[in-house]
């Protein structure tokens, strides 16, 4: 699925970025009502909750507001003299994550969150504006709302999982990106997928992260591959064969399996993807199985196929996170060169992914440790 937001006008823009803020601001409530003193612990893949929400006001602001060159797209400059004061006094000083060190974001003396709500009132009321005076509708003038819709929704689904973590209770409505619809089920348990030369990257017109150009040629030996992600009633026998350690949220009670859920613990669906589950628990599932992960390139060939089921959970790949040939930054330049080869590649989307984001070519990626994020996999045949 190719997402239709990366080519959305500017009247459909200013939708998404309004329905995006609704998303954000429910958050911010149950987050209140859940947790009143907002206090997290300093933890890697944690943000404090104020911190978060100033930095999606300030980076909206960043680069449609205050960017005089928004109009240019991947041509605009990424600092200097090209940008205008903010809003907020001290506002780079908090929430440029560029040169905020994370662990130092705890100590910062935060706006409360009277102040952060009408801070990011106020940048959107900005940023409509100059959405709306924008003078026509190509990919270089909305480039900007297209990249802070998506990176809103990215940091309302980091929300999610921050709760998860943290074992906060989250109305279903505000978990939930996307509805079951969006998912397609099928009635195949593999697909044999032919030897081929696969473009693999983004091309053509419409928004895209830099990490996804340059479209290169990919070639790739025939491989059959899971058409779905691996499910509870295939991971359970490894682990009772194996006691390789259980992921984060499950249980078993008197013969039965749990999952928690955003706090609340429900009886585990056994056709429903394995979740919370790190690269290494993974490769451990497919050493066991006899079985292997699928590359970047097997994964995004195999998902072009009506038969390939995505987007219940953030797929585990083999693939370390590196640049394709011809890389270039785009203007938030730090949005993928520092994290080459020390993260890997997930592809796919997962329930708390929001609608503006889920795309076939998206490359998600965080370091292989991780089980706090809503990640599964899927196998190929060795």
């Amino acid at each position: 699925m190719t997402n239709p937001w990366r080519t959305a006008n500017a009247e459909t823009l200013a939708q998404a970025l309004s329905d995006t803020r609704q998303r954000t601001l429910g958050l911010i409530q149950a987050w209140q009502a859940a947790l009143p003193d907002l206090a997290v612990p300093p933890r890697p893949g944690m943000n404090p909750p104020l911190w978060e929400w100033g930095h999606i006001a300030w980076f909206q602001e960043w680069w449609t507001v205050r960017n005089r060159q928004r109009g240019e797209g991947i041509r605009s400059a990424s600092l200097g003299d090209g940008f205008g004061p903010s809003l907020m006094p001290r506002a780079d000083a908090l929430y440029n994550s560029s040169e905020v060190a994370h662990d130092s974001r705890w100590s910062l003396p935060l706006p409360d969150l009277q102040h952060t709500q009408r801070y990011l009132a106020e940048v959107l009321a900005h940023s409509l504006a100059h959405l709306r005076a924008a003078p026509e509708s190509t990919d270089e003038a909305l480039y900007f709302w297209r990249l802070v819709v998506q990176h809103e929704a990215m940091h309302n689904e980091a929300a999610v999982y921050m709760a998860q973590d943290l074992g906060l209770t989250l109305p279903e409505a505000l978990y939930v990106g996307r509805t079951q619809a969006d998912i397609d089920p099928v009635s195949i348990s593999v697909l044999h997928i032919p030897g081929q030369v696969w473009t693999l990257g983004h091309s053509g017109s419409g928004f895209a992260f830099d990490n996804e150009c340059q479209a290169h040629p990919v070639t790739l030996a025939a491989f059959e591959i899971d058409a779905m992600a691996v499910t509870w009633s295939q991971y359970l026998p490894f682990l009772q064969a194996t006691g390789h350690a259980l992921p984060p949220h499950v249980r078993g009670t008197q013969g039965d399996w749990q999952v928690r859920r955003l706090g609340q613990w429900r009886a585990m669906d056994l056709n429903a993807p394995v979740v919370h589950v790190n690269a290494a628990d993974a490769q451990a599932w497919c050493d066991w199985a006899g079985r292997r992960l699928p590359n970047e390139a097997e994964w995004a060939c195999a998902a072009h196929s009506p038969d390939f089921s995505w987007g219940q959970v953030w797929e585990w790949t083999a693939s370390d996170f590196s640049p394709y040939p011809g890389f270039v930054a785009h203007p938030y330049r730090d949005y993928s060169e520092p994290w080459w080869h020390g993260h890997r590649v997930l592809r796919g989307a997962c329930a708390a992914t929001s609608a503006h984001v889920v795309d076939v070519r998206y490359r998600n990626f965080f370091v292989p440790e991780r089980r706090d994020i809503f990640a599964g996999f899927r196998s190929v045949k060795l």
